[in-house]
């Protein structure tokens, strides 16, 4: 099993983190920009723990010692069922530098992005507190 499967199975936002390279870059299934930086990805990431619900992996592809590697994952937002994929990127820290989230349907996306909508001032202020204790640490 991926480390970042378990982590966030466990929803063990700690740990998600601490998979996350400084400089991931996160591209969202429902934004046109990615999101440099590994605040704003954490951010991003408790926000879909909030948002997701009945979620589950239901499988991983990919070499388990190469460095990418695609998860499967199945959800429900606002009583939609979704199918995504979380496709990771390794550096060679062993950490998670290209994170790309794809789903469907189009009408479970489309509840997905009003959902994350709602959350994303929210998340925009955690990533704000993020990089201001980082600054000060």
């Amino acid at each position: 099993m991926h480390s970042f499967r378990a982590a966030v199975e466990a929803r063990d936002i700690d740990a998600i983190e601490a998979l996350l390279a400084d400089e991931v870059v996160f591209t969202s299934p429902v934004a046109f920009k990615p999101y440099p930086g590994k605040a704003i990805t954490a951010a991003i990431l408790r926000g879909v723990l909030r948002v997701f619900e009945d979620f589950r992996y239901v499988r991983e592809i990919g070499d388990a010692n190469g460095p990418d590697h695609a998860l499967v994952f199945e959800a429900t937002v606002d009583g939609k069922q979704l199918t995504g994929c979380d496709f990771l990127h390794i550096d060679d820290d062993g950490k998670i530098d290209e994170l790309m989230v794809m789903v469907r349907p189009l009408s479970a996306a489309q509840a997905l992005a009003a959902r994350m909508g709602e959350q994303f001032e929210r998340i925009k202020a955690e990533a704000a507190a993020q990089l201001e204790h980082d600054a000060r640490a």
